[in-house]
């Protein structure tokens, strides 16, 4: 690549670009609530919508899994308690234990689903700590393959999403167990 075709990509460098048009938006603040309210809070607004149009995942009794809109990575989940609290030490019993319950569901299906090699399981509590949406608390369950982020940027100088966020919604919504199962 010649120093003319990385015209807008900052100084040339090593790196060929796969660009991720989907990230700026969420770096520019798009779907951030704009206050702490529940009435502004994207975490409370997703259960009322069907479970497609909000990549809904499973819904449990407090509890759901959600796609993340603004991935790290394929198949990234977010595990949120239905209720809008901000803090881990404010769940409830119960939805602590749901919120630990589908995350381990939510392992098992994607390993039955998609085979990854391990995960980055975790909450951002506050914006310093880096949430984006402090005020409804969030667990990231972040499935990860040998060199999905490791070697591949660095050496490879590369960085892939293969799978749209609704088809990656039905297929890991198609292998969540069902009560019945």
């Amino acid at each position: 690549m010649s120093d003319d075709e990385q015209y807008g990509a900052g100084e040339p460098d090593a790196f060929e670009r796969l660009w991720t048009p989907h990230r700026i938006v969420y770096i520019k603040g798009e779907n951030k609530p704009e206050t702490a309210d529940e009435a502004d809070c994207p975490f409370c607004r997703i259960p009322a919508m069907d479970d497609a149009e909000g990549l809904i995942v499973h819904r449990g009794e407090v509890a759901y899994a959600v796609l993340n809109l603004y991935p790290y990575n394929a198949g990234h989940l977010l595990v949120c308690p239905y209720r809008h609290v901000a803090d881990y030490t404010e769940l409830t019993p119960d939805e602590t234990a749901e919120v630990a319950a589908i995350t381990k569901q939510a392992m098992l299906t994607m390993r039955k689903v998609t085979s990854p090699h391990g995960f980055n399981l975790g909450m951002n509590q506050g914006p310093v700590a880096g949430a984006g949406i402090a005020a409804h608390l969030h667990q990231h369950v972040v499935p990860r393959w040998g060199g999905d982020a490791n070697f591949l940027p660095v050496i490879g100088h590369t960085k892939t999403m293969p799978q749209l966020l609704g088809d990656t919604r039905e297929m890991l919504a198609a292998a969540w167990p069902t009560a019945k199962d």
